[in-house]
């Protein structure tokens, strides 16, 4: 299987880095290998925490793997091994891990890219990020956790505003909206990162774990929200909509939506 995370330690954070091409699309590899490697970070004891970075390119993550949602298409979402399913127990493996994951965001982060942030503890971005849940584009709805991660972070107007137009959001505006901890310039989100990592590698294990458990716990449960999500997500997936627009983003036309069943 390829690997698509670099990996290092830097004063007990582990740094996973995305590096898939292009964009770093999450397909379902890469979502198993960042599952696997919070899981096993969160079991080593040398590890106080860990930082997701994007790279040196301009993508963050373009969020999940395109040609993986056309495949899924008139398919069970949630057969073994689905893109949908795979997402799904990957976000929820990194909001509910007991030590702190961190969201350095360079680029653009958009779908399941930012899904994959909002499912991380804590997010800081260059002033060169950008962010996005357009998949009311593709004629479907985010299924990875945004349709509450996003509303419980900035509050439902600003993520139905997101999420029902498909706009791209600049990091200024998401740092205003109170998306992100921290705005930097781009050549400085490295060192903050690490600044960050290092302050909360600092703080006591257990005292973080209790922090972040009685956070998660004050919202709705994942678990609830993802099988409301969930329910959306597959009437979605078996629209006229969900055809029309992935063939329409392959293709590079403009889709026509009908909004037939």
């Amino acid at each position: 299987m390829p690997e698509y995370i670099g990996t290092h330690m830097d004063a007990g954070c582990l740094w996973m880095t995305l590096q898939r091409p292009k964009v770093n699309a999450l397909n379902v590899e890469l979502l198993r290998e960042i599952r696997e490697t919070v899981q096993a970070a969160e079991a080593d004891a040398a590890i106080r925490c860990m930082v997701i970075h994007g790279g040196a390119g301009k993508f963050f993550s373009g969020g999940a793997d395109i040609p993986s949602i056309q495949d899924a298409l008139g398919s069970d979402p949630f057969a073994k091994g689905a893109l949908l399913s795979e997402g799904q127990q990957t976000m929820n493996v990194i909001e509910g891990c007991g030590k702190p994951v961190i969201a350095a965001v360079n680029g653009a982060a958009l779908g399941g890219g930012c899904e994959l942030a909002l499912a991380c503890h804590l997010r800081l971005a260059s002033t060169e990020a950008t962010f996005g849940q357009p998949e009311i584009n593709l004629g479907i709805m985010p299924g990875w956790g945004a349709t509450y991660r996003l509303a419980r972070q900035i509050g439902h107007a600003r993520a139905l505003d997101w999420m029902l137009t498909g706009r791209m959001v600049d990091a200024q505006e998401a740092y205003e909206a109170g998306l992100l901890c921290k705005l930097v310039k781009a050549e400085e989100l490295e060192a903050a990162a690490q600044e960050l990592a290092g302050t909360v590698s600092r703080k006591s294990p257990l005292a973080m774990r209790a922090i972040l458990e009685t956070v998660q716990n004050q919202a709705l449960h994942p678990a609830d929200a993802s099988e409301l999500e969930t329910r959306g997500f597959q009437r979605c997936m078996a629209s006229h909509d969900a055809v029309e627009g992935v063939s329409a983003f392959l293709d590079k036309r403009t889709p026509h939506f009908t909004g037939e069943s």
